[in-house]
């Protein structure tokens, strides 16, 4: 019995791409579902791609109603029956009634070295404030944002004359090493600490 685990997603699945890759390769987990609350989101098609099941629960016609929202996207993903949900670039704020439906199995990947940064303009706000050091961290998901229990993180120096820009994309190619090696632990019960 492998792990079954889906995916949300905004944006072009950079994450969820890497996910897929590994967890195809090595047999540890199966993806089940990439779901979108964004029908623009490229990373549907390269899910498609990939041979995973996909769905689009559109956001924006639901206002503010986050818990509409929700009840809409829990849809596609309790019928996938995933043991484990990964958020990888998933733009959303979910309510604390979504995320204890998951609790202690929903993962999610973070551009700062949290406890710092949460939130967004995470890799501006490490230049401005000075670091030498930037990253990004895998945690468990809580009803507080950004701030379960850390999986993982991966460090890179933030070099002189850096803007947020080339920052992230130094950070974006350590989160793509760190997610699924967290995630490859976490489903055979390892929640220890990763650092890369």
């Amino acid at each position: 019995m492998t792990t079954r685990v889906a995916i949300l997603i905004s944006g072009s699945g950079s994450n969820m791409i890497r996910l897929v890759e590994d967890m195809q390769g090595l047999g540890h987990a199966t993806p089940v579902l990439v779901a979108s609350n964004d029908p623009a989101a490229a990373g549907i098609d390269r899910a498609a791609r990939l041979g995973v099941a996909t769905a689009v629960i559109d956001h924006r016609p639901f206002g503010k109603d986050r818990a509409a929202f929700e009840a809409e996207l829990l849809k596609p993903v309790l019928a996938a029956e995933p043991d484990v949900l990964c958020l990888a670039g998933f733009m959303r704020v979910l309510t604390p009634d979504f995320v204890r439906r998951f609790e202690g199995r929903m993962l999610n990947i973070h551009p700062s070295l949290l406890p710092k940064y949460p939130g967004l303009h995470t890799h501006q706000r490490a230049i401005e404030a000075g670091d030498a050091e930037a990253g990004c961290t895998v945690h468990e998901v809580t009803p507080v944002l950004d701030d379960g229990p850390i999986l993982g993180q991966a460090r890179v120096p933030v070099e002189p004359g850096d803007t947020a820009e080339t920052l992230a994309a130094r950070v974006l190619v350590q989160e793509h090493k760190l997610y699924p090696a967290v995630l490859r632990r976490f489903v055979t019960g390892n929640r220890s600490r990763l650092d890369l």
